[in-house]
């Protein structure tokens, strides 16, 4: 029998390698999967092939040159697109620097997420002295409104989604996620990876208010004498501008929209109170509060402001509350018909419950306001149509007025004292969301970040009206509006100092008082440094043709309008606020 010839064994089987994603690209696709793509903030240690990565992925970054401001512009974002706005900042100072802006976007109810790089954590729990070591998570949490901490490439998902949904269900505001530097190298399998991430399903679920409490503040506003409606920011955010205008319509009340909510209606509409804000507070027997807090910019509910005889009494008006947060309800008075649920929902519930037989307010009552309003507005024109030399606020904010009249498209970011008042006062809007400043707080430096955001996420012309001290806060960002070609006009209204530029040194020293700023400071030099247009004007004619050209060719602009250092009261009108 011939030797069988023996075949040669088959090679083993060889494992074909899978392909694999790492903690980078895992953070990216999370993102990208609830429809964010644009990201705010300023790369550095550990984010810096973070920010590379997301922007080779499609995503645009928007950097910055200060975390504060980058944080601002995303929770301005998050107001304006009803998404969380997008913070990235490195660890430690970067994080602290973006920290204000979190807790602004938390008191204001603007969604946002602050992600920022952190040191690992066996070293910051043992206090071993990591490269900028921090705990920041512990930071945060006394912050906003939800703090989380992504330890594992295969918990991206789940820490993304958290944050999404904390952001923007029930009252929206700021949340924190930590993600050390050990996470983005992590790598795992790419369908495990891809299997790990979740699609956010609707993060703000309508909530429904129930039936007997839309018919008490029915019932409650048809008993009403001299009813009065409050729009508030929270009514812009919830974008339910048509049914607010038919419920406005339907009942024929007159209404007083707070700063953010100026055109929500035209602020030209035959109802609106603003003119006569100092009338009908006090005068007003039913309130409705739609997406507005009793908080300081309202006096409370309480004081003169509202017919009260001391700041710890009210007129004995009865109060409507529309509001997401049940603990809204009783904050500072006594709330007679508190409407719980999302702002879109109560105010449809409302005019489902208006019929055709609606009784109008009393005739008395529309024509005293109609009275003050026409009154006040007579005597703000007088004011607008002077011309003095140099310019006053209101001679500039004259041309502002026009300006944005005939851009109504146009967004307008306002932030200082005195320019925040004059403007909030003088210059009207016709569109809602189209005005956005420097909310509860009250606080300067969110002008420039605004402005960055504002463009980036609308694509619109954006005029930013400026005190030359809230200017300073955040005035190298004009180079993020050249850096990006941002249809961006910046109005400085300069009246070399804060409030004022004449005060002098109380003690006759050679130093300059601490209000006052260098005199005939040339603040549109910055913007021409960085490849923008540079206007310096000195007269309202001179501003209309600067305001004109920067729109007309949507470059970015800075005009320096030079105005009476002594036009300026402290603080504004709340003086009272800074005691002497």
């Amino acid at each position: 029998m011939d030797d069988v010839a023996t075949k040669p064994a088959a090679p083993a089987a060889q494992a074909i390698p899978q392909p694999a994603t790492d903690g980078f690209q895992l953070v990216i696709d999370a993102l990208k999967l609830n429809g964010i793509d644009t990201v705010f903030g300023l790369p550095g240690i550990p984010i810096t092939d973070l920010t590379r990565r997301m922007q080779k992925n499609g995503m645009r970054v928007i950097a910055f040159r200060h975390e504060q401001n980058a944080g601002y512009a995303a929770s301005i974002a998050g107001f304006l697109t009803q998404k969380p706005g997008i913070c990235l900042t490195v660890s430690a100072p970067g994080f602290l620097n973006g920290l204000t802006a979190l807790a602004h976007a938390t008191t204001n109810c603007f969604p946002m997420i602050l992600i920022s790089g952190s040191s690992e954590r066996e070293v910051v729990d043992l206090v071993q002295g990591d490269y900028e070591e921090m705990d920041q998570l512990a930071i945060a949490k006394t912050m906003c409104k939800a703090a989380f901490r992504v330890l594992h490439a295969e918990d991206i998902g789940v820490g993304i989604a958290r944050a999404i949904r904390a952001a923007l269900s029930g009252r929206p505001g700021g949340v924190y996620l930590d993600l050390p530097a050990k996470l983005f190298p992590q790598a795992m399998d790419a369908q495990a990876g891809k299997n790990s991430l979740i699609k956010v399903v609707d993060p703000a679920p309508r909530q429904i208010p129930a039936p007997e409490a839309v018919q008490r503040a029915l019932d409650l506003l048809k008993s009403a004498r001299k009813p009065l409606i409050i729009l508030g920011k929270g009514a812009a955010y919830a974008q339910a501008d048509a049914d607010i205008r038919v419920l406005v319509e339907k009942t024929g009340i007159p209404y007083l929209p707070m700063s953010m909510a100026k055109g929500l209606l035209p602020d030209t509409h035959e109802q609106c109170a603003s003119a006569a804000r100092s009338y009908v507070l006090p005068e007003a027997d039913v309130v409705m509060l739609i997406g507005a807090r009793l908080n300081w910019l309202l006096s409370q509910g309480k004081g003169k402001t509202w017919g009260g005889a001391t700041a710890k009494t009210w007129g004995g008006q009865k109060f409507v509350q529309v509001d997401i947060w049940p603990q809204e309800a009783d904050s500072n008075v006594r709330i007679d018909a508190p409407l719980v649920g999302d702002i879109g929902s109560c105010v449809k519930a409302l005019n489902a419950g208006i019929g055709s037989g609606w009784p109008k307010p009393p005739s008395a009552w529309l024509a005293a306001v109609a009275e003050r309003k026409s009154r006040n507005v007579a005597k703000m024109a007088e004011t607008l149509a002077k011309n003095p030399s140099p310019m006053s606020f209101q001679s500039a904010l004259a041309v502002v007025r026009d300006v944005v009249k005939a851009n109504p498209d146009a967004i307008l970011v306002n932030e200082g004292a005195n320019a925040l008042d004059f403007t909030r006062s003088i210059v009207d809007m016709y569109k809602p969301r189209k005005r956005i400043d420097v909310g509860t707080w009250g606080i300067m430096g969110i002008g420039m970040g605004y402005c960055v955001a504002a463009a980036v996420v609308t694509g619109q012309q954006v005029i930013a009206v400026e005190g030359d001290s809230a200017f300073g806060f955040s005035g190298m960002e004009t180079e993020t509006i050249c850096r990006y070609n941002l249809p961006v006009c910046v109005v400085i209204l300069n009246n070399n100092g804060v409030y004022r530029g004449d005060e002098k040194n109380a003690a006759g020293g050679a130093d300059p008082s601490p209000l006052v700023f260098v005199k005939d400071a040339r603040y549109e030099m910055l913007m021409q440094a960085f490849g923008g247009v540079g206007a310096h004007v000195k007269t309202p004619g001179e501003l209309r043709r600067a305001m004109e050209e920067a729109i007309r060719s949507r470059r970015p602009t800075l005009i320096n309008a030079v105005i009476d250092e002594a036009g300026g009261t402290e603080s504004g009108r709340i003086t009272s606020l800074n005691p002497k």
